[in-house]
């Protein structure tokens, strides 16, 4: 069984957490752990991927978005996307030389935990060809955009509970004009953040065959060899 840490937070503005993204990759990459699982909630911000979107993809005036939430370019996969309140952002920094160097199979596993973890709450998700991400019919419940360096990814999915829906409608969400975004409470279904988190921990442990010990960010130092 692969042994993993998971850090669960409250809403943490966009750069800390990459901060933090970052202190996770330094441990996984010294081999301290198989894996370490980050979970929070952003503050608002709309971040764009290495497929682009800052033109074709903002629908207002660009200082109007910047009114509304932060604004990024970043190192993930895929086009432009909102991170919020009310939405569960999962930071999965795992060695893929643990599981298999394989992009496409970790994409599918994380995809795979989401849909599980729906089907708990009755909610009935699945995937869409041609797009990553889970869809509830066509609208796309969580989002999903990562980077791999040294077989080690960061970056990772976002799932919306009860986000603020309206934050989508200035952009084309992941650059898709045709299809829309939904939420579990759009859906119906009204629970916790902190519950969707605990779930979320356990369909990863199912579905990557991996046991997660809870740490706090104290355990995130990462001691310099050469120095020690």
């Amino acid at each position: 069984m692969r042994r993993g840490e998971v850090l669960k937070l409250g809403v943490v503005p966009y750069l800390e957490g990459k901060e933090i993204q970052l202190k996770a990759f330094e441990k996984v990459k010294k081999e301290e752990t198989d894996g370490i699982l980050i979970l929070l909630q952003h503050k608002p911000v709309y971040t764009i991927g290495v497929s682009g979107g800052y033109d074709e993809d903002i629908l207002v005036p660009i200082d109007y978005i910047k009114e509304k939430a932060e604004l990024y370019k970043v190192e993930r996969g895929g086009k432009i996307t909102f991170h919020g309140p009310g939405q569960v952002v999962a930071y999965p920094i795992f060695n893929l030389a643990k599981w298999q160097k394989d992009v496409h199979l970790f994409v599918h596993n994380l995809e795979e935990a989401v849909i599980r973890l729906l089907r708990e709450y009755g909610i009935i998700a699945g995937r869409k060809e041609k797009y990553t991400g889970v869809w509830v019919g066509d609208e796309k419940i969580c989002a999903i955009g990562i980077a791999v360096k040294r077989w080690i990814t960061w970056h990772g999915i976002a799932l919306n509970v009860n986000t603020d829906l309206s934050y989508f409608g200035l952009i084309n969400a992941c650059g898709i004009r045709e299809f829309g975004v939904t939420s579990m409470k759009k859906l119906g279904i009204e629970v916790e953040i902190e519950e969707v988190m605990d779930r979320l921990v356990d369909k990863f442990e199912e579905v990557f065959e991996i046991k997660f010990e809870e740490i706090d960010l104290t355990r995130l130092a990462v001691v310099d060899s050469a120095k020690a």
